[in-house]
């Protein structure tokens, strides 16, 4: 029972937190360890002196800009999105989620 509410908590900062990054937006899952987030918003933002196109140059920005791993979502049949993880421990969660805003802040075409 304390595992069930640990990931029940786990999941519920994964997704509030995916769901307040501008472009960014996720239903809550109902089951496993992971989230899938539509991320087709953040296509457009400059990355290395080109566009954000597609579900795997979101994955590898996040990584690259980020630190923060992620999995392309075309690799399970839904392309434009992102899946990420909750399997760790929520100060990690908060830790990406906050590195991910700031990446998202950084690349954000200003006009």
């Amino acid at each position: 029972e304390a595992m069930r509410r640990a990931f029940e908590s786990r999941r519920a900062v994964m997704v509030n937190g995916l769901n307040e990054i501008p472009g960014v937006r996720c239903r809550m899952p109902e089951g496993a360890f992971y989230a899938f987030a539509d991320c087709r918003g953040l296509y457009g933002l400059d990355w290395n002196g080109k566009k954000i196109a597609s579900d795997e140059d979101v994955a590898f920005w996040l990584l690259e800009e980020a630190h923060v791993a992620a999995v392309p979502g075309g690799a399970f049949g839904a392309p434009g999105y992102v899946r990420f993880s909750y399997a760790t421990n929520e100060e990690r969660i908060r830790k990406g989620i906050s590195a991910i805003k700031d990446a998202v802040v950084r690349a954000t075409p200003r006009g």
